[in-house]
């Protein structure tokens, strides 16, 4: 996070402060004039003008590198309801890092989206879907805990939801094409770029722990008593009366009923 810190200090003043509610107002408003507006038959809607489409970016619509990200995230009755959960998300990631590091965050989502978008051989069309997945993503691995209520009914903690993405990128990635690979690989670099070191030393961590409990229940399973003569333990014999012989050295030699007697005392030669 160093260099972080340093892009911090020098680009503060670039930094757009509230820019998920300026993202979040772009695309309530762009959704609000697409319902109102009728779509003429034989041209292009207002939305598809701002998807970001690399052949149409050669042609010289450069404006797409930078519209796509004010697309609403869906177009039905849900899409107020995924604004507001942007802002709230993206809020929340900004008031946690603060205005620079959130923006960057956010502007390396872009960047990778666009470049996703122009190195597949199909060239898109791109949206900003993956850009709000990283924002989800982020806050999902801040603030774990935080309760969203499925349709006001079920609640669920984020964590869970976050899972489930992940899980669903892991598909793409294994068994999905080379697009749907591209911009989840796009989705989740600024989160690895972010949270990368973090997750291994949890990791590594959680991995540590796990062989301390497990090395402790392999500890709590050793016998306390062992016959030196034939390996017997109270393992073996539950009611087995074990002693240990005074005469030998050192009176830590342990045996059994049947060779305490009978077993050859331990002395060290002078």
């Amino acid at each position: 996070m160093n260099l972080l810190d340093h892009l911090e200090r020098r680009f503060r003043r670039f930094a757009i402060p509230n820019l998920t509610g300026f993202l979040a107002g772009f695309q309530g408003a762009l959704w609000l004039l697409v319902r109102v507006l009728p779509r003429r038959a034989g041209q292009d809607t207002i939305l598809e003008g701002f998807l970001l489409i690399p052949a149409k970016v050669m042609e010289g619509e450069v404006w797409r590198l930078a519209t796509f990200v004010f697309l609403p995230p869906r177009d039905g009755i849900l899409t107020i309801f995924c604004i507001y959960l942007f802002w709230l998300m993206g809020t929340a990631l900004e008031g946690h890092w603060g205005t620079v590091r959130y923006n960057f965050y956010v502007l390396i989502s872009v960047l990778a989206t666009i470049a996703a978008a122009f190195l597949l051989p199909n060239g898109g069309p791109a949206t900003n879907i993956f850009i709000g997945s990283s924002v989800f993503l982020a806050f999902a691995y801040l603030f774990p805990d935080f309760t969203l209520s499925i349709y006001l009914i079920l609640p669920i903690r984020i964590k869970w939801l976050a899972l489930l993405t992940w899980i669903g990128y892991a598909f793409v990635l294994v068994s999905g094409d080379w697009s749907g690979r591209a911009f989840v690989l796009a989705s989740i670099f600024n989160f690895l770029l972010f949270f990368g070191r973090d997750v291994f030393q949890r990791a590594r961590s959680g991995r540590r722990t796990m062989e301390t409990a497990f090395r402790k229940v392999a500890e709590g399973n050793k016998p306390f008593h062992t016959c030196v003569i034939c390996g017997l333990t109270e393992h073996d014999e539950p009611h087995e009366d074990f002693r240990i012989c005074s005469k030998c050295d050192a009176g830590t030699f342990e045996y059994c009923s049947q060779h305490l007697r009978s077993h050859e005392h331990r002395v060290q030669e002078s």
